[in-house]
This record gives C-alpha cells, structure tokens and sequence, in this order.
C-alpha cells in the first residue's frame, strides 16, 4: 500500500529505513555494543540524569541474528 511521508527526521541511523512497499527486510550485517544507561541516546534535545552505572556483559549466545549474504 502506497504511503505518504510529509516530514522525516532522522538524527542516527545504522539500520534500514523503509518507506512504502515492502516484502522483505533483512539485513547484510550485524553487531553489538555495550554502553551505559542513556549512553547510546541521540536525538534533537536529550538531557539525561543518571545515577550509578554498572555493565555486566555476559553473552553465551554464539549467533544473535543470522544475516544475509548476497
């Protein structure tokens, strides 16, 4: 179904952005980052008040998302 886009902002972007028909989406690549509380925030205006931070990465998994090859 044909869409109709009046105003698109995008600050950050590593991903896929679509408009309009689609029958499948998938990507080419992947990755994993670790940050923060409110580390990985964007945005026009962001204001971030945060306590103590602590990250605890434990990642047994071996595949979090199969990707495509062309």
């Amino acid at each position: 179904m044909p869409s109709i886009v009046l105003s698109v902002n995008i600050n950050s972007n590593s991903g896929t952005v679509n408009f309009g028909d689609t029958l499948s989406i998938s990507p080419t690549s992947n990755s994993k980052s670790v940050s923060g509380q409110g580390g990985s925030n964007t945005g026009n205006l962001v204001n971030t008040l945060n306590g103590a931070n602590i990250n605890n990465v434990l990642d047994p998994s071996l595949i979090d998302q199969p990707t495509a090859t062309f």
